[in-house]
């Protein structure tokens, strides 16, 4: 996707959450249409949202490089200072801009939730946000083509079709998987815990784009793939589940918007002013998902 029209940024925030965000969003719809607890969806949401901006950013940034200079210089060589000097401030732009929809996105689905639910109205709010802001990512896109005279080539239509196909299968797997554990009610691995099991499954997908592209020396796909992938679920999955049923919003709630606020303006911090995540940082936010964890199971 990258060679045929794709920049790396937006590579990971426009289409990159779609594939690791997937079951998160066949979650939501399945526990919609089967009336399923609101509280288990805004569970499994603050789940992903929270292990992808602490424990999948943070790892990464204690074994490897995770410097958002450095990662442009590797692509573009010294040949061009110019060039390297654009590429990095265009990656570290888009990646603030991604950070900053984080808060906007969670400050609004708190404000929405402040009465202890959200409602079919608020959730039309909460699509609508999302919506805005794919097309806000589609126009960059054909910007972008249209100033280097780029198209889009039929391997992207082919990636797309697989995409489709991999939801299909996601669909009946998920659905699958929700009943097997609703019929079991006692222990660890049963319905009191659904929301945190089905959280941390779907964590999987991302976790393994982080390493693949830590490994590629890809940092800005590492973080805007992460990121990204936390606007599937708020706003997206909660606003699609409140339009079946109310949500009701869990004791936790606040926790873990308080954790996802603080690491996205921590992420803004050495993003806009470091131009890389420090590993002191990673350990940092490694520790503010045991608390999460604490705070959440306890």
């Amino acid at each position: 996707m990258s060679a045929n029209g794709m920049e790396g940024t937006v590579l990971g925030t426009l289409i990159m959450p779609y594939c690791s965000g997937l079951g998160n969003l066949v979650f939501a719809i399945l526990l919609g249409i089967h009336r399923g607890s609101g509280s288990e969806v805004m569970t499994n949401c603050l789940v992903n949202n929270v292990t992808n901006l602490t424990l999948v950013v943070g790892l990464p940034a204690i074994f490897t490089n995770m410097s958002i200079v450095g990662s442009a210089q590797a692509k573009t060589g010294k040949k061009n200072k110019k060039q390297t000097g654009n590429v990095a401030n265009l990656n570290r732009l888009s990646l603030l801009l991604t950070l900053i929809a984080v808060l906007f996105f969670t400050g609004a689905t708190w404000a929405l939730g402040r009465d202890g639910t959200i409602s079919a109205n608020d959730g039309l709010v909460l699509v609508g946000l999302f919506l805005f802001w794919q097309c806000f990512h589609v126009y960059e896109v054909l910007k972008t083509n249209v100033q280097k005279n780029r198209t889009f080539g039929l391997m992207l239509l082919i990636d797309l079709g697989l995409l489709a196909v991999g939801a299909y299968g996601i669909y009946f797997s998920t659905d699958w998987l929700v009943d097997w554990i609703s019929h079991i009610k006692t222990g660890f691995i049963s319905a009191k815990y659904l929301g945190w099991l089905s959280g941390w499954l779907m964590v999987l997908p991302n976790a393994l784009l982080a390493l693949y592209y830590a490994w590629k020396k890809q940092p800005e796909v590492v973080y805007s793939s992460q990121v990204g992938d936390g606007h599937i679920c708020i706003p997206l999955c909660i606003g699609i589940y409140a339009l079946y049923q109310p949500l009701v919003i869990p004791a936790y709630f606040q926790t873990g918007v308080f954790i996802l606020c603080a690491a996205a303006v921590a992420h803004i911090f050495y993003v806009g002013f470091v131009g890389r995540l420090t590993r002191p940082a990673g350990w940092v936010l490694c520790a503010a998902y045991v608390w999460f964890l604490y705070r959440g199971l306890k």
